[in-house]
């Protein structure tokens, strides 16, 4: 079904019940990183265990996203994205209710695989369910409705942690999981890929969850396991991520296309995404344990603290995938990390006697302007780089890939700095090293910029070959993609787009093919 009007009561419903499943993830990722401190003091967790409970999260939902939107395509979008509200419900009610360190790092790997299904479907139900006319207009609604989530966000999780419970934090989905399943349930329609093939890469999707799971093992059990040991685990973590690309290259039905890699242009957008949301899950992570642990803020500040990148993302990110669409891509994908490269710098100052108005303020207002020109033409290039046809698929590893990255990040810098145990707790320690992982995120974005710089290419703008119309994108491509992006957001974003099915020529969603998503 693909002709609901926007302004119907059944429109309302399936915009209702795509808010409230993408709010529980938002609401989730802004809470954690504010409540660990409380946690780590609740439970007595060490350094490590604060890293678990971020990384089991990502690592379950950057392995299974992409499996989790083919099983949406195949056996009906509404009914897997229950599915995983129901399960994501239930997580939540565990990670609530846990009494170890041990049993919420479990109860956070569950709720990623939950969000590995709902988080594809809050998209896709609305791609597939409303007439093309009516598509724009109804991701609009929802990006601005996401959006408002995300500026509540930071107030609702900071008060919860901070006078009620760091459990409320996750408790509070229970009820939003309830309404959300009886809306779906009752008044969204079903909707599938008819033609699709119903055989699974399951080989690949355990790979891919195995890789990222022994080497993210090795960065944050190193000093447990030893130097030597923590090389070899490592080593054993690249040689599965070898084979799942030699299985991804020899299946018939791939779980990611190898062919899309063929692209310079995919191959570098995704490359630019690694190192950029490595530094942005990085700097979240680092910048709210410092200000609870050095300034002494508390959950409800420290949740305030990163406002700003929200409301510049609000009011400016469509107008930079706006500039994207008239100069092309290039540009701004170069600028805008240097610009959040520089922020980091200045955020990278922040330590004892820093007052929010001049030590936190300035850096996160300018990283998150360097967001506003990067994030849009991101999501464009990747799609538009792609083939029609495999527009979900595209979406989806580059939301993967973000995943990934600061997955590996979180799980990496804190040993490259020097961290460990309960060195998070101790302001002399942490503020020291939280200097040098901030120098190392600057890095990394400015290397972001280079790889745009370097391998980025516009569109060209008349003269292209059906071919090159395909493989490489055009202007109105991108510009396309732009406008059906949820502002604010890339497909690599906090929520991402993962399972995005634009429109191909023929009308339905070009995202629907039988490999890959």
């Amino acid at each position: 079904m693909s002709d609901i009007a926007l302004g119907s009561r059944t429109g309302r419903f399936v915009i209702a019940a795509a808010v409230l499943g993408s709010g529980m993830a938002l609401l989730d990722g802004t809470v954690v990183n504010v409540a660990l401190v409380r946690i780590g003091k609740e439970l007595g967790a060490s350094l490590a265990d604060l890293q678990w409970i971020t990384n089991g999260y990502l690592l379950a939902l950057a392995s299974l996203i992409l499996l989790g939107g083919s099983l949406g395509d195949r056996f009906g979008r509404r009914r897997v994205f229950v599915i995983g509200v129901v399960w994501f419900t239930i997580a939540s009610a565990a990670c609530g209710l846990a009494q170890s360190p041990g049993q919420l790092i479990v109860a956070r790997v569950l709720q990623g695989v939950g969000g590995a299904l709902l988080t594809p479907g809050s998209l896709s139900m609305i791609q597939a369910s409303f007439r093309p006319d009516d598509r724009g207009k109804a991701i609009g609604t929802w990006s601005g409705l996401g959006g408002i989530a995300s500026a509540i966000g930071p107030f609702a999780g900071g008060w919860l942690v901070q006078y009620a419970s760091w459990r409320w934090a996750f408790l509070v989905n229970v009820p939003l999981g309830v309404a959300t399943v009886w809306i779906a349930q009752l008044h969204v329609p079903e909707t599938r890929d008819e033609q699709a093939d119903h055989r699974f890469d399951v080989a690949g999707a355990a790979l891919a969850t195995l890789a990222l799971g022994i080497t993210t093992f090795a960065l944050i059990q190193h000093e447990a396991l030893g130097v030597g040991r923590a090389v070899a685990v490592g080593a054993v973590g690249l040689a599965v991520g070898a084979a799942f690309v030699v299985v991804e290259r020899r299946t018939s039905h791939p779980m990611v296309q190898p062919s899309l890699f063929a692209s310079r242009q995919f191959s570098a957008a995704n490359a630019m995404t690694l190192l950029v949301y490595a530094a942005l899950g990085a700097v979240f992570f680092f910048l709210t344990l410092q200000v609870q642990t050095v300034l002494g803020y508390g959950p409800l500040v420290a949740g305030m603290a990163s406002l700003p990148v929200t409301v510049l993302m609000l009011l400016f990110a469509a107008r930079g995938g706006e500039l994207a669409s008239r100069i092309g891509p290039r540009l701004p994908m170069t600028v805008g990390p240097v610009v959040c490269g520089m922020g980091t710098l200045l955020l990278s100052g922040v330590g004892a006697g820093s007052t929010y108005w001049t030590g936190i303020l300035p850096g996160i207002s300018v990283f998150g302007l360097g967001l506003t020109l990067l994030v849009a033409p991101l999501t464009a290039t990747v799609l538009a780089a792609a083939p029609d046809r495999y527009a979900g698929v595209a979406s989806g590893v580059n939301n993967a890939v973000a995943r990934a990255g600061s997955l590996l990040a979180v799980a990496a810098l804190p040993a490259v700095v020097g961290l460990s145990g309960s060195d998070y707790a101790v302001p002399e320690a942490f503020s020291s090293a939280y200097r040098t992982a901030m120098l190392i995120c600057a890095v990394l974005l400015v290397a972001g910029g280079a790889v745009s710089w370097l391998l980025i290419r516009n569109p060209e703008r008349a003269g292209e070959t059906a071919a090159e119309r395909e493989g490489a994108g055009v202007r109105e491509a991108a510009t396309r993609h732009t406008r059906s992006v949820p502002a604010g957001w890339s497909c690599a974003g906090s929520e991402g787009c993962p399972g995005t099915s634009h429109t191909g020529g023929d009308g339905l969603p070009a995202g629907e093919v039988p490999a890959g998503r």
